[in-house]
């Protein structure tokens, strides 16, 4: 009997779907017409009916896709995941380190040079949660920092840095110049305060012989003691007019002398710039003409230093100067003047009087 019923029963399921399509069919192209003389692209609904379309939207299942208008598909699935019960099983192991604590552990490392172990160490004392030995490690290691601490007695850079204010280098400079006897080689010494950047310049000699170098040192001396200037420690090269009793001059006073290695003029900078600066802005200008004439032009030029010229490496100041000492700003550039060193090659302004 159920054979002879089958394919009616079929005929009516199918007049039943075939109605249901067209339905949706018409219903679909209704809401289209209405959608576009709705004035805004973007419906914005209530609680209540987005509640109910997603009541009736949950039940056709993944239908939805193909029926769906109003909003979009991806906007429907978010409404359905709001909706589902939050099932999370909480995180297990250690929770994450914050952004603040990673941030300090390597301010510490860049500003101390301490290992992992002291760094922990400081973190459990100031209270910033609790980290094991290897998570500070791992951090290290990330922000490509050597997680063990610096061992041995620093860097030069550092070295100089502790020691500047009482830390002094020299150098020999020359220059070839012309006498009565024809063209000689003249030799001076230059002393410089590494913190002021406060120069002392011997003058020149044909022979830079032990006992030409005692009076320099003894001058030098002398001149510190003036001018309240701090000595505890000199560099010097290893060149061999530096002799034995030079070095004892220093080492009575309780000043040590300081022997750099063989072709490292970056651990002797300061004076080597200077050095250089001389040179290229005086020396290098002029044919000189005896041991007078070359002691003025650098006797000039360290005044000129001193006095009149901006230094890079303490701010563009003059020496001695502070970032307060700012004088008014000026309102014509007739109120400033230029002096001149050395028949204009040196030059510096200042406000007229």
């Amino acid at each position: 009997m159920g054979s002879i019923f089958q394919p009616l029963l079929f005929l009516i399921a199918r007049s039943t779907a075939d109605d249901l399509q067209r339905q949706v069919e018409y219903l679909k192209a209704e809401n289209e017409m209405l959608r576009k003389r709705v004035p805004r692209k973007r419906i914005f609904l209530q609680a209540e009916e987005r509640a109910k379309l997603l009541k009736l939207g949950m039940g056709l299942g993944p239908a939805i896709r193909h029926l769906i208008t109003i909003v979009d598909y991806s906007t429907f699935r978010c409404w359905v995941r709001k909706d589902e019960p939050q099932n999370v099983k909480p995180r297990k192991g250690r929770p994450r380190i914050s952004v603040v604590i990673r941030e300090v552990i390597l301010q510490m490392a860049r500003e101390t040079g301490w290992g992992y172990s002291r760094i922990l160490g400081e973190l459990r004392k100031l209270g910033l949660g609790k980290l094991s030995r290897q998570s500070v490690k791992n951090i290290l290691i990330e922000n490509g920092l050597d997680p063990g601490p610096k061992r041995g007695k620093g860097s030069w850079s550092e070295f100089l840095k502790i020691h500047a204010d009482t830390l002094w280098q020299i150098d020999f400079f020359s220059k070839n110049v012309w006498t009565l006897k024809g063209p000689r080689q003249v030799f001076a010494m230059a002393f410089i305060h590494v913190s002021t950047r406060r120069v002392f310049a011997t003058p020149a000699t044909f022979r830079p012989d032990s006992a030409w170098m005692n009076s320099q040192a003894h001058a030098f001396l002398t001149h510190v003691e003036r001018e309240q200037l701090p000595c505890a420690t000199v560099i010097r090269d290893l060149d061999g007019k530096y002799t034995t009793d030079f070095d004892r001059l220093f080492t009575k006073r309780n000043i040590a002398v300081k022997p750099v290695g063989p072709r490292a003029p970056n651990l002797n900078a300061f004076v080597e710039r200077w050095i250089q600066s001389l040179k290229h802005e005086a020396l290098n200008h002029f044919i000189v003409f005896g041991l007078a004439h070359f002691d003025h032009i650098v006797s000039e030029f360290v005044d000129y230093y001193h006095d009149c010229r901006p230094h890079q490496g303490i701010g563009n100041r003059l020496i001695g100067a502070e970032d307060s000492d700012r004088p008014p700003l000026i309102d014509d550039v007739e109120q400033l003047e230029c002096e001149s060193r050395l028949g204009g090659l040196l030059r510096t302004y200042r406000r007229a009087a």
